[in-house]
């Protein structure tokens, strides 16, 4: 059973991806597990090392992408620095990513934690009727609530 527990890792990831209604790690687990039944996890090293920055840098080029096609321009940029909103818009985009990098250093830590990441993402949805925004914020939140834990004396 142990020469199987990656795989049906895997599928539990899978099975749990598409009863949350998370799409991004079914797949993922699917495209894991794909190159572990092809013997192609040699690429598992290259792909825990620079599949992170690849998908950062692809979310990073669809967000860019109204600047590029002009759907966005300096006239409606500007209000950002001069209202209210604007100014929370900023710093809530800031500590978004502030909070996404601690999450990304939980996870590189504790990698374990995913499947606690995605079941409670699946109980935020059912019981919160939240939407799924992916492990990285939701491993940035983690990163805060353990500091929390920490600053009241709490150790791991």
């Amino acid at each position: 059973m142990s020469f199987m527990s990656g795989e049906v890792t895997l599928v539990v990831l899978i099975v749990i991806g598409l009863v949350g209604r998370s799409p991004i790690i079914a797949t993922a687990a699917s495209m894991l597990l794909v190159m572990k039944l092809t013997s192609l996890e040699r690429f598992f090293p290259t792909v825990e090392r620079r599949g992170l920055e690849l998908g950062l840098l692809f979310l990073t080029v669809s967000v860019l992408v109204p600047f590029a096609n002009e759907k966005v321009t300096l006239k409606e940029i500007t209000p950002l620095f001069t209202t209210l909103i604007g100014v929370l818009a900023l710093a809530g985009g800031a500590l978004a990513t502030y909070m996404n990098g601690k999450g990304l250093e939980v996870l590189r830590a504790e990698p374990h934690i995913i499947v606690g990441l995605v079941i409670g993402s699946i109980i935020g949805i059912v019981f919160l009727r939240g939407i799924p925004v992916g492990p990285l914020m939701a491993a940035g939140i983690t990163a805060f609530l353990m500091k929390i834990c920490e600053w009241l004396g709490g150790r791991w």
